[in-house]
């Protein structure tokens, strides 16, 4: 009887664990010395909990080219496809930036009629 409420409590936090969530992006227009700054910054809360879904594969091809379009991109309240210059920017805002309007089709894909068109 104790084996099996064991293996019930390791499944459950095993199953509650596999579940949670990560972190919102947390959007900041305070630098660190406290002053107001003109454009927004978009950072990702760190993880401080391991997480099986970083063990898996990535579906997404494009992942490596958002993770340097991260660093090279910031919120800055464009939203339109005429404000970009690139498919990897508008990529970049669609998925990290508020209110983009940037995906007439709700498809996932910015810009198809000038940068990520397929």
């Amino acid at each position: 009887m104790k084996k099996l409420i064991i293996i019930l409590l390791l499944g459950a936090a095993f199953w509650q664990f596999y579940l949670s969530q990560p972190g919102s992006p947390v959007i900041s227009n305070i630098a660190s010395d406290g002053s107001v700054m003109d454009n927004p910054v978009v950072t990702q809360p760190a993880s401080s909990t391991f997480s099986l879904d970083s063990l898996r594969p990535s579906s997404s091809i494009s992942q490596p080219a958002t993770q340097v379009a991260s660093k090279q991109y910031r919120c800055d309240g464009r939203t339109h496809c005429s404000q970009m210059t690139s498919c990897a920017e508008a990529t970049f805002f669609l998925r990290n930036c508020p209110g983009t309007k940037m995906d007439g089709d709700d498809d996932g894909v910015p810009c198809e009629g000038q940068w990520c068109g397929r």
